[in-house]
């Protein structure tokens, strides 16, 4: 019997937030390759563009290199991790300031064929 292969693709540094792309990884989490591209079209987060691009790199990477067939891919697992913060400074009142952070995303999708 064969064994599926996972192909994955990640996307690192993406300028969101962990929590707010955790969100939408949840909602493609388990759905087919083009069910999960549907969803995130008309998603009105950012964050949604950059994970439909990773989804769309994990189904290429599938295609090309493993000859899988893109009708049967789904997103076996999809998770956003903490990259670095970017520290920034606002100016307030009395001489004061304080701390912006911008923070990054890794975003990493896993998609396999289905039998």
């Amino acid at each position: 019997m064969e064994q599926s292969r996972e192909v994955r693709a990640i996307a690192k540094y993406v300028r969101t937030s962990p929590r707010k792309a955790g969100k939408i990884c949840d909602l493609v989490r388990g759905k087919s390759v083009d069910e999960a591209m549907a969803i995130l079209k008309f998603l009105p987060n950012s964050g949604a563009d950059i994970i439909a691009k990773v989804v769309k790199s994990a189904a290429a990477n599938a295609e090309n290199n493993f000859n899988m067939e893109p009708k049967k891919l789904y997103i076996t697992k999809i998770w956003a991790n903490q990259g670095p913060t970017l520290k920034r400074f606002m100016p307030r009142a009395q001489g004061r300031a304080t701390a912006i952070r911008k923070r990054t995303s890794h975003i990493e999708v896993i998609v396999k064929e289905q039998n």
